[in-house]
């Protein structure tokens, strides 16, 4: 959900609109919409399409081990 959060508040950051970040990302507005509500399915290459518009990508971290 931090994605979907990140992806809205920088939309608005930059004075977006749905419809302005798909097109300038050359994804589809269902796909930025989904990508807002937080679907937990979507292709990662479409995701980093819009990430690179804001300076991002999607990346392998590594994960605290909490023993």
């Amino acid at each position: 959900m931090q994605l979907a959060i990140f992806v809205k508040d920088m939309r608005k950051e930059h004075g977006l609109t749905q419809e302005d970040l798909a097109a300038k990302a050359g994804v589809g507005l269902r796909f930025v919409r989904e990508l807002e509500q937080g679907k937990q399915t979507l292709r990662m290459d479409k995701v980093n399409q819009v990430l690179m518009l804001f300076g991002h990508e999607v990346g392998a971290k590594e994960m605290k081990n909490e023993e």
